[in-house]
């Protein structure tokens, strides 16, 4: 009994460094280390099937004023809540992380071998996701004294996005080309997607 005891301890402390390693501790969604660890396993599979895979950028664009007013922890309701409907839009085979912040990345493998099926396909997804946070958000918070309080939010996303494909980018690069054209995003108006380029080869 002592010895299963220790070894049940034992794997729970290190399952405990596991999640605090590879996942954002809020969102529960995987952190920077683990999507570079998935980009990289989703660039082999890619080079071995010829499909092409998408990463998306996606940032919220009224955050800051929802911290500003509201507080911090309704920030953090917000930025949970917008987690659960970026993952409710992809398949279980994709990968969901925060980037940082109001900051999200999305990486859908194993799309098409037909690159303008995949830059529809990709398309198509994104659109699902920013209809999805544009819808209003129903916060409930605690105050001092326990009150209960509902903030209703309105928070709109721009998106950035790139395919790739086998290894012709590196990881580093895929996601600053993504994050370039999220930023394009919000120059053009934001609440909308912004496709840099076809896939990654095409960049400099």
């Amino acid at each position: 009994m002592g010895i299963t005891e220790d070894i049940t301890e034992e794997k729970e402390a290190e399952d405990h460094i596991r999640n605090l390693v590879f996942y954002d501790t809020l969102t529960q969604l995987p952190n920077r280390r683990l999507l570079n660890d998935r980009l990289g396993q989703a660039q082999a599979v890619s080079k071995r099937s010829g499909r092409y895979g998408a990463v998306m950028f996606l940032d919220l664009d009224n955050f800051k004023s929802l911290n500003d007013t509201h507080g911090h922890n309704v920030g953090d309701l917000l930025l949970i809540e917008v987690a659960h409907r970026i993952t409710r839009c992809v398949r279980e085979m994709d990968t969901v992380a925060r980037f940082g912040g109001d900051e999200f990345v999305v990486m859908l493998s194993d799309l098409d071998v037909d690159k303008e099926l995949s830059v529809a396909q990709a398309g198509i997804v994104a659109e699902k996701i920013r209809i999805t946070l544009a819808e209003p958000y129903l916060l409930t918070c605690k105050y001092d004294g326990n009150i209960e309080t509902t903030v209703e939010h309105h928070c709109t996303a721009s998106i950035g996005l790139v395919l790739f494909i086998d290894h012709e980018a590196s990881q580093e690069d895929i996601l600053k080309w993504a994050d370039i054209a999220m930023y394009q995003a919000k120059v053009a108006g934001r609440n909308i997607t912004r496709s840099l380029c076809v896939t990654s080869s095409d960049m400099p």
